[in-house]
């Protein structure tokens, strides 16, 4: 029975640290995934959108399956805490065998290793030391740092590169962990949420997905925002001017973008739309006196406002009607659109009372008389406008992004570097010869690896033939000289 519940947890460890397990956890994490993108996510799409998109019954599945929200669902956060736990355990189970290779490379091989490398050749030689001089003289001549082995008899010859490829794996297992850390983070404690702003409006509360709010350390104004067309029409840019205000002072400004956010205290502020509220922002007009035509004036008129002509007269916007219809008795709008505004003014004189005045932008000449010492003409306006900011707070963002960049370190390990290495040891061949024995093994790319060991191996034959000519002359020489 112990033997049972101590294989329990050992099942449980070779399943999380399988490689079926974790290419089966990934491909329902891409799956997941490709769902959160195909799916429409609250609160990026309108809930008119939604409407339109899913019919009732389905927006409750999708709902309830929390498939509106793909990446804080509990579901989704659980897949990455599996998909990190296998990375985790199967690191752990493979790491011991790739550090012994990392931390203590075999530098001097044993007789059993010395007949198993598929990679050598026995090169004979005259004496242990011209043979391993030779061998030095050619690893060096390839841009290689030869170190010495034991001595006396024993003295060999080991040079390896790029060691530190045996950990691009485990580079990119980490890397992988930041980025699904950060994804979990974000998913806990990160929220998306919407906020609209009109010209000149402040507000430190955003909507959140789940239709709550929640209020900011700080408040956000809108200082100005536009819409920039193609000659067809159609949008080509929004832009927003935004100010951060803390403790009722302004501590950031800056105009964004689709793809630039302004970015304060970890949230980001995102350009996501741009429209009418269907409200005048502001009227244009010009006041002309009835006593004396050459006096005139200027004036805007804002909603809510009360502008002064003299000491004795002050105008007001009445109403708005920006694309006035007249149906039976009753003035409507058909649309938000300035198509054809009519404007009413509230004008009040100390000499001839209050009074109201109907203008009409398309057609001026059509106006009501009033009591009032001015005439008024339309000359411009601008209707207001709405900006739409999506919001994130997303804490694990360092994460993912350094996760990102540890990646390509780790790919780049894998793909462009291999671990080689060489040795050089003096043996006897079994037949009473003295042998060079050269050998070289490469973690990857073994084919492409062996015209670069034929190469060493010509090297050192060719510094063997140049010591044995040299020898002969020292011979030679020295017969002469006898």
């Amino acid at each position: 029975m112990a033997s049972q519940h101590r294989s329990i947890p050992r099942r449980i460890w070779k399943t999380l640290s399988s490689v079926a397990t974790g290419i089966t956890l990934l491909i329902l994490t891409v799956i997941a995934s490709a769902a959160g993108t195909f799916i429409l996510q609250r609160p990026l799409t309108d809930p008119e959108q939604m409407l339109k998109a899913y019919s009732p019954a389905t927006l409750r599945w999708l709902d309830a399956g929390q498939l509106t929200d793909v990446f804080h669902s509990w579901w989704f956060v659980s897949l990455l805490a599996l998909l990190c736990l296998n990375i985790v355990f199967a690191s752990l189970e493979r790491f011991p065998t790739v550090w012994r290779y990392f931390s203590r490379p075999y530098r001097r091989p044993d007789a059993h290793f010395l007949t198993g490398l598929p990679l050598h050749v026995e090169i004979p030689v005259r004496s242990t030391r011209s043979g391993v001089e030779a061998a030095e003289r050619a690893f060096r001549r390839l841009g290689m740092k030869p170190q010495h082995v034991g001595s006396g008899e024993e003295f060999s010859l080991y040079a390896e590169r790029h060691r530190f490829a045996r950990l691009a794996a485990y580079v990119v297992h980490l890397s992988l962990l930041l980025i699904l850390g950060g994804g979990i983070v974000d998913a806990i404690w990160g929220y998306r949420g919407y906020m609209a702003l009109t010209l000149d409006d402040k507000s430190n509360a955003i909507d959140l997905r789940d239709g709550t709010k929640k209020t900011l350390p700080f408040t956000v104004r809108c200082d100005g925002a536009g819409q920039e067309n193609y000659a067809d029409g159609s949008p080509r840019r929004w832009w927003s001017r935004l100010a951060v205000l803390e403790d009722g002072r302004e501590v950031k400004r800056k105009e964004i973008e689709v793809n630039e956010p302004l970015v304060y205290r970890g949230l980001r502020f995102f350009q996501s739309g741009y429209g009418s509220t269907g409200q005048v922002g502001s009227i244009r007009l010009l006041a002309v006196s009835k006593k004396d035509p050459a006096n005139s004036h200027e004036l805007v008129l804002h909603p809510g406002e009360n502008v002064s002509l003299d000491g004795d007269t002050e105008v007001r916007l009445a109403a708005f009607v920006p694309d006035l219809v007249i149906n039976g008795n009753q003035i409507e709008s058909r649309s938000d659109q300035p198509n054809n505004p009519a404007i009413q003014l509230a004008i009040r004189s100390k000499a001839a009372g209050d009074t109201r005045l109907w203008l009409f932008a398309n057609f001026q000449a059509f106006a009501h008389s009033n009591s009032s010492p001015y005439d008024f003409k339309y000359k411009d306006l601008a209707m207001g406008y709405f900006t739409g900011l999506q919001v994130s707070y997303e804490p694990g963002q360092w994460a993912v992004w350094a996760g990102c960049i540890l990646m390509g370190i780790g790919l780049m390990m894998a793909f462009y570097f291999v671990h080689i290495r060489y040795w050089a040891v003096p043996v006897n061949d079994g037949r009473g010869r003295l042998v060079l024995w050269v050998g070289a093994a490469a973690s990857k790319n073994r084919e492409q690896f062996e015209e670069r060991f034929r190469r060493l191996v010509r090297e050192i034959e060719q510094e063997l033939k140049a010591n044995t000519a040299a020898e002969r002359r020292v011979k030679a020489a020295a017969l002469v000289g006898a």
